[in-house]
């Protein structure tokens, strides 16, 4: 914004009055430097509506840390900046503070979030996925933090169950649906490399499934 207007080019001063501005056009009474506020306006009678705004020249953690200590006592705090971008856009909209995007050069102010409170777009299929997940596992088989081990989903659970059984020898997929409801994709999907087809409508298990096996036996402590 501003072409060749750079933080280190300018006072934070410079961006006082372009908020001032933008704000008394919204019916506020404005002054700067306000119990150490960089800008408090007030507007209508009692109680009348309180928005601070902290003036920076770039996004900084301070920045954010002023914005949540004035979340206490004001209606609707704002930080204002020469620029920003979108990930600094997305953590002010998840703390309810509201972005300004000044231009001192144009004396422009562009708004890129508003003061409200955060309310994340519900995602039902990514809630579906979580439940399920949670109450197809069987047990609770992996700590959380775990990194240098496969994390032991509820697939993978059937997977090795459906392996165990192919231990003894050939088998349908019919004669695993005891164990597994959709033992018949788990073998012909085949994800980990656990089994092979010994002849129409058969499978037995490779050399990989016998080693899986093995190894979750030993982490068993069977």
């Amino acid at each position: 914004m501003g072409g060749n207007v750079t933080a280190s080019s300018l006072p934070e001063t410079s961006l006082y009055l372009p908020v001032k501005r933008f704000l008394e056009a919204q019916g506020f009474e404005v002054k700067g430097e306000v119990c150490g506020c960089d800008l408090v306006a007030v507007r209508g009678p009692e109680p009348p509506l309180l928005v601070i705004t902290e003036l920076k020249l770039s996004f900084t953690l301070e920045l954010v840390l002023q914005a949540v200590d004035r979340l206490r006592s004001a209606d609707q705090v704002y930080l204002a900046v020469l620029g920003t971008r979108k990930r600094v856009l997305r953590l002010c909209r998840m703390l309810g503070v509201g972005l300004l995007a000044v231009d001192p050069k144009l004396a422009r102010v562009s708004v890129l979030a508003e003061p409200l409170p955060y309310r994340p777009r519900p995602d039902p299929k990514q809630r579906r996925r979580f439940l399920k997940e949670h109450g197809s596992r069987i047990g609770d088989p992996t700590a959380g933090g775990s990194t240098r081990q496969p994390i032991m989903t509820a697939y993978r659970q059937r997977a090795l169950a459906c392996a165990a059984a192919l231990r003894g020898g050939p088998m349908a997929p019919r004669a695993l649906k005891h164990l597994a409801e959709d033992a018949g994709t788990i073998l012909l999907r085949n994800v980990y490399g656990w089994f092979e087809r010994s002849e129409r409508g058969i499978y037995r298990l490779t050399a990989a499934g016998e080693a899986a096996c093995e190894a979750h036996s030993r982490a068993e402590g069977v």
